[in-house]
């Protein structure tokens, strides 16, 4: 089974990228499953039921979120409805949503998504480390396959959940910095980890929001409207191997430059 996780979509140019790309690459690289991080799609800032939608009919077939999930009112009933978007399972019971889903892959497999936030400089509700044993039983007794988002700030703790995991879980795979890492490996127990697979968004930005905006940030240290920054754009993504058991074979990271409209 190959697994394809595409790193935070950031607004319309990340979005229209990977809508051009998907279908090809999918294709191209023997794609059973497509996951994407998208909770920088609108405007760089949450995701609405409208554009999770496009994606998910653009060829998308489970979507993660981040720390901006609320930041958009307007998708909470998607997200408790839709079951191919995922948000981090630690926050509180009662918030709209699931942290964990369940897909089938083009093969006919099941494969479980497991959505966390990281605790270290993050808003978390509940601390990963608390509730993850319980969620990867619950994924496990449902897929051999189980794939993990760890929407997180600190490169320690996400090296540390690899290490938790690992040969429990077929990808442990880190979001939230926007800057794709070079540690990518299968772990001693099987299981595929980068520390964070990047972001698919403008390559002439700081992490998607336009050069001049940020630079006036730190040089007056006075608050600015971000601003999403043009294309072209950096198309970043892992490929995962996965063998029928659920241990990981492979990892492959990759980044592409896509030109705008």
């Amino acid at each position: 089974m190959r697994i394809l996780f595409v790193g935070d979509v950031f607004g319309r140019p990340g979005r229209q990228a990977l809508l051009r790309r998907l279908p090809g690459l999918v294709a191209e690289a023997g794609v059973d499953l497509a996951i994407v991080n998208a909770e920088n799609a609108a405007s760089g800032a949450g995701i609405t039921s409208k554009i999770a939608r496009e994606l998910l009919g653009g060829g998308v077939d489970i979507l993660t979120t981040g720390n901006h999930v609320w930041r958009q009112r307007e998708v909470y009933e998607f997200l408790t409805t839709e079951e191919r978007i995922v948000r981090p399972a630690n926050y509180p019971s009662g918030s709209p949503g699931r942290g964990m889903t369940v897909v089938t892959t083009r093969g006919g497999e099941p494969v479980a998504v497991i959505n966390l936030l990281g605790a270290l400089f993050m808003d978390a509700g509940i601390g990963p480390f608390r509730i993850v044993d319980r969620l990867v039983d619950e994924a496990r007794a449902r897929a051999d396959t189980v794939v993990v988002d760890l929407h997180a700030e600190a490169t320690s703790e996400k090296v540390a959940m690899g290490h938790y995991l690992d040969g429990r879980v077929t990808a442990l795979i880190g979001t939230h910095t926007h800057v794709q890492t070079a540690d990518e490996r299968v772990l001693p127990g099987g299981t595929a980890y980068i520390t964070d697979v990047g972001m698919t968004g403008p390559l002439e930005s700081v992490i998607g929001v336009r050069t001049d905006v940020i630079l006036r940030r730190f040089l007056t240290e006075m608050p600015q409207q971000f601003v999403v920054a043009d294309a072209p754009v950096r198309l970043d993504y892992v490929l995962v191997d996965a063998a029928p058991d659920g241990t990981a074979r492979a990892i492959e990271r990759h980044e592409e430059v896509l030109d705008g409209d």
